[in-house]
């Protein structure tokens, strides 16, 4: 996946063609901070790209050439814009924020005139540098997303729309509002507000937006595309369609489950990022970080994420675990209340508990260790506020319940802060369903972002299943249109396992994911006109 964006700036150089540059014409200046008011009209031109440079040089590359033959011949090439933008914090102050445009270009007549927009969400990024437009520059932690999305979307006749969220590239906002939906979706929404001015004076002015929108996106970008959804449903604004993946679309289940001892992978990379989104937002996920933390990483954890310092820096530096979220050495409830505390102690103790095989209990046994990021007061008293307050759907996943639309709500009223934020931002709040069809893509062995989450919202939407929603395991028995993407997926995970043993490919199991579903999203939407 790393070496795609190389492949792009190398397909360049070697074309000769006007990428790599900043040239487009001298145009004016925005002086409002009105949302969605684009800075400079005409945008920046940063790389333009011929179908057949393109594919020739994917070609070239064993990574480049795994996504070609997954995401088909180019049809298209692409000229990629580099947007400035405004919009708003979580506070309303007004913020400067930058996005990809990408164009597709050529004589084909898909190519050109009136195009549909995919609008894309990207996954979570650690470092602030981060710059889905910057496809030049194999340095940037970005170019391998934006080297997917540019293959399979823009190569292939559709506009793309990729902001860069508030705390990259550009933004001074100094932290990420990670997984905060509804400012996120209001990011989204003024990206594209910024991106369809910007379409009227680019290189290529006859291609102009035809009125069909497909919003997607992946990890948590898949989260922020479902909080896209909702909210221009809400704003009376029209999706053609969507298809968001493996998001953590029910986070306080999903949160209460790694809380219960199933610890996913990055569990400590993405603990700080929430807890410092919602601290800023809302002011209730702790009074000081040691409320949470360890004292080995408390101190300055808040500064931590987005930042320019590497992850594999930050682990050898001690400035996070890599994976013990938590203590090895299994803490106990002391509420008095003997109920509460049996129950809680039963949870705390997994994942020894005899209800997971060998493979789950040695990937959540890696969540725990010395010294660990959470610290036994807080774990404690966010797990019996998880008894007192239950989350149905998780509860009902833990006594191996079949999951109904009648056994998926959220907790009636949590105490714990944290608890409180991940309900108000759980895409099951505000009993809402997408009114256009939407398809959720993922693989229910990932370990990074558990398949619950679709499975929870796919429950809670069962009358529509079938008809607006749609739901695509790849690690399902292959079967009905998507089973060429499924048998494709399978195999080339296999192969991984084969390749690097059993550990390395779980580890890299839900990045293996990503072309598949976003292929699987672009087929999609060709279906819904």
């Amino acid at each position: 996946m790393k070496k795609i964006g190389t492949v792009l700036c190398v397909a360049m150089a070697v074309l000769g063609v006007a990428g790599c540059g900043h040239n487009s014409p001298t145009g004016t200046v925005a002086s409002t901070h009105q949302r969605g008011t684009l800075v400079n009209d005409p945008p920046l031109r940063v790389a333009s790209l011929s179908a057949s440079g393109l594919a020739a040089d994917l070609t070239a590359q064993p990574s480049g050439s795994s996504l070609l033959q997954l995401a088909g011949t180019p049809v298209c090439g692409v000229d990629v814009y580099y947007l400035k933008y405004w919009t708003v914090a979580p506070d309303d102050s007004p913020q400067l924020a930058s996005a990809a445009l990408m164009v597709p270009t050529g004589p084909a007549p898909s190519c050109s005139g009136p195009l549909p927009i995919v609008e894309y969400a990207h996954g979570t990024a650690t470092s602030s540098t981060y710059d889905i437009a910057d496809v030049t520059n194999p340095a940037n932690p970005a170019s391998a997303e934006s080297a997917v999305i540019a293959a399979v979307f823009a190569a292939h006749g559709y506009i793309v729309v990729a902001p860069n969220y508030l705390g990259y590239d550009i933004s001074t906002l100094g932290y990420h509002p990670y997984v905060d939906g509804a400012e996120n979706a209001i990011v989204m929404i003024d990206a594209l507000a910024a991106a369809r001015k910007a379409l009227l004076s680019t290189f290529t002015p006859q291609t102009s937006d035809d009125g069909r929108l497909y919003v997607t996106g992946y990890s948590e970008g898949g989260y922020e595309a479902m909080a896209t959804v909702k909210a221009m449903q809400a704003a009376g604004e029209t999706v053609t369609a969507s298809a968001p993946s493996s998001g953590p679309y029910a986070l306080e289940a999903f949160a209460d489950a790694i809380f219960f001892g199933q610890v996913d992978i990055g569990s400590t990379v993405f603990a700080p990022l929430i807890t410092t989104s919602y601290q800023h937002a809302y002011g209730n996920a702790y009074s000081q970080t040691s409320d949470i933390y360890s004292s080995t990483y408390a101190a300055g954890i808040d500064t931590l994420l987005p930042g320019t310092t590497p992850l594999s820096t930050l682990f050898q530096d001690g400035k996070l675990p890599e994976a013990a979220l938590f203590d090895s050495t299994t803490p106990t409830s002391s509420t008095g209340i003997p109920a509460l505390d049996t129950a809680a102690d039963q949870l705390l103790a997994l994942p020894s508990s005899a209800q997971y095989g060998a493979s789950l209990a040695a990937l959540f046994d890696a969540g725990f260790g010395t010294p660990y990021l959470v610290n036994n007061t807080y774990r404690v008293a966010y797990v019996d506020d998880a008894i007192l307050h239950p989350d149905q759907a998780e509860m009902a996943i833990l006594n191996h319940q079949t999951l109904t639309s009648s056994d998926v709500g959220l907790a009636a009223s949590p105490a714990v802060g944290l608890r409180q934020d991940l309900k108000l931002n759980d895409m099951r709040n505000g009993d809402w369903a997408p009114e256009e069809p939407m398809l959720m893509c993922g693989g229910d062995q990932d370990p990074e972002v558990f398949f619950l989450n679709t499975q929870i919202m796919a429950a809670q939407w069962s009358p529509y299943l079938g008809t607006l929603v749609n739901v695509l395991d790849l690690n399902a028995t292959p079967s009905g249109q998507f089973a060429p993407l499924q048998t494709a997926f399978q195999t080339t995970y296999a192969g991984l396992v084969a390749a690097q043993g059993p550990s390395a490919a779980l580890q890299a199991y839900h990045t293996t994911e990503v072309p598949f579903c976003m292929v699987a999203a672009r087929d999609f939407f060709g279906q819904v006109q």
